[in-house]
């Protein structure tokens, strides 16, 4: 077993904008339950600055260099179950409003990887695999290698990069490379770190990594190839034999639809239909829509954003409001489409509701009480929303791409297996179709969907299968 660091930009229970918080809320209690001894660094935002300073506890200080000046780094932990949590604060970069979006971003990450770096030596402490996430953190293989190749302490550190989405790849002009990182400028000339005349973050960390991971088997191939590489796909494809598609999971006590304080109605396999029938009337006069048991209710939990495939219902948004349902929409994002589905709310109103922003309570209760859960992504790595609405015996109306591919098995009427309904092309006639098909089985074939329901319910949604994985992944690093 093995020695691990996650280091990441955001993790459950402290602070979440994606699914990216979701995994390091879970996987790393999955991988200490299998032996590992993990840990977990993240910064100290002021979202967690506000809640959770007096739980934690003072670790050191010590200096970092950014923009030829010595700041300064605190490290605090605390402990959640099994796994230890560290925060690298520094509140001119950390205690803004939001996570990301400035225009400073790349010296605020380069900042957090160095203080990651350096907190290292001053604890003493040196894991097997530092198994780092996303841009935010994908410098640090590169940087420990170009500027600490001499300590071996240093040189026995084992590095993962997991990438949970390639359009995301930190990608910042070459002035970084010396003022902020403290990188040799023969890294831009021989084109380690080089992209678009500028440096990669992302780039960076798939070449110096000794593994690389993705959050499925089909997007870890999808990766490979143009349409899905973001420009990167002739690096993946140098690395792919070290690259990995595991998917993710979600965290069975707290997606539990027996014991979920969020919801009205507990329930399981046994009672689900007697009880999912009172959570989905209850969400129905929450929302404003009409209160009826027969009618099939489609729910919608998401970033409302070109990749979640929104664009295509924005095609069809007569045909929506024609369709034999009811839908419940809770997110935000685009304008666009924002207005498109406030404009559908107030033409439908008791048939459409809206709810613009971020609830997670009522995103527990659509899980519960709707009949079928739409994600028609344009790509999604992996996503964790079809994994908690199977969960909730809520049937998921998926594309066929990345994660949702290999998570959701489209209905089949002759042998009655699978557990939700997919479609292939992104065409909004063909997610039309699938949706009219899955209104068919609901309205006529009672019997299929209520088997659906239980074969949603038996899917392994769990971490367990996964984090088996990465200690395969883990102890072929560490035996090698």
């Amino acid at each position: 077993m093995a020695s691990v660091l996650m280091v990441a930009s955001e993790g459950l229970p402290f602070v979440k904008t994606g699914g990216l918080a979701d995994v390091i809320g879970s996987l790393p209690g999955a991988l200490a339950d299998q032996g590992n001894e993990v840990k977990v660094v993240l910064p100290l935002y002021r979202k967690i600055a506000e809640k959770y300073m007096n739980d934690l506890y003072f670790c050191c200080e010590y200096t970092v260099s950014i923009n030829y000046h010595e700041v300064p780094v605190r490290i605090w932990s605390t402990m959640v179950g099994p796994v230890a949590f560290f925060f690298v604060q520094h509140q001119g970069y950390f205690e803004r409003d939001s996570l990301y979006g400035y225009d400073d971003d790349g010296e605020r990450f380069a900042y957090f990887q160095k203080a990651v770096i350096e907190m290292f030596n001053q604890l003493n402490y040196w894991p097997n695999i530092v198994h780092c996430h996303d841009w935010q953190t994908a410098m640090i293989p590169c940087m420990v290698r170009e500027t600490h190749d001499h300590d071996d302490r240093y040189r026995r550190l084992k590095f993962v990069l997991t990438l949970h989405n390639m359009a995301y790849q930190g990608n910042f002009g070459p002035e970084m490379l010396d003022s902020c990182l403290g990188l040799p400028w023969y890294l831009l000339d021989n084109g380690n770190v080089r992209y678009d005349g500028g440096i990669s973050f992302l780039k960076s960390g798939i070449l110096y990594s000794d593994k690389v991971t993705t959050v499925s088997p089909t997007y870890a191939q999808e990766i490979l190839t143009p349409q899905f590489g973001e420009h990167l796909e002739m690096v993946l494809n140098m690395r792919k034999y070290d690259l990995w598609g595991i998917v993710n999971g979600i965290d069975l006590s707290v997606w539990n639809p027996a014991t979920d304080p969020a919801i009205p109605h507990h329930y399981n396999k046994v009672n689900l239909k007697a009880n999912k029938a009172k959570d989905k009337a209850d969400l129905q006069r929450e929302l404003g829509l009409e209160v009826n048991p027969n009618v099939m209710l489609v729910g919608v939990v998401s970033r409302l954003t070109w990749q979640k495939g929104f664009y295509l219902l924005m095609e069809q948004l007569s045909a929506l409001a024609a369709a034999p349902i009811q839908l419940a929409i809770l997110g935000s994002g685009e304008a666009k489409i924002e207005d498109a589905f406030r404009n559908m709310e107030n033409e439908h109103k008791g048939k459409v509701c809206f709810y613009r922003g971020y609830n997670e309570d009522l995103a527990h209760r659509i899980y519960a009480g709707s009949d079928l859960f739409l994600m028609p992504s344009l790509f999604e790595p992996c996503g964790i929303s079809q994994l908690c609405s199977m969960r909730y015996g809520t049937l998921p109306l998926v594309r066929e791409t990345g994660g949702l591919k290999d998570t959701v098995t489209p209905y089949n009427e002759y042998d009655k297996s699978g557990n939700g309904f997919s479609f292939s092309s992104y065409n909004a006639n063909e997610l039309m179709h699938t949706l009219y098909y899955a209104a068919d089985v609901y309205y006529n074939r009672k019997a299929d969907w209520e088997t659906l329901q239980t074969n949603a319910m038996n899917t392994d949604v769990s971490w367990a299968k996964s984090a088996a994985t990465y200690n395969q992944l883990y102890n072929e690093l560490v035996n090698r």
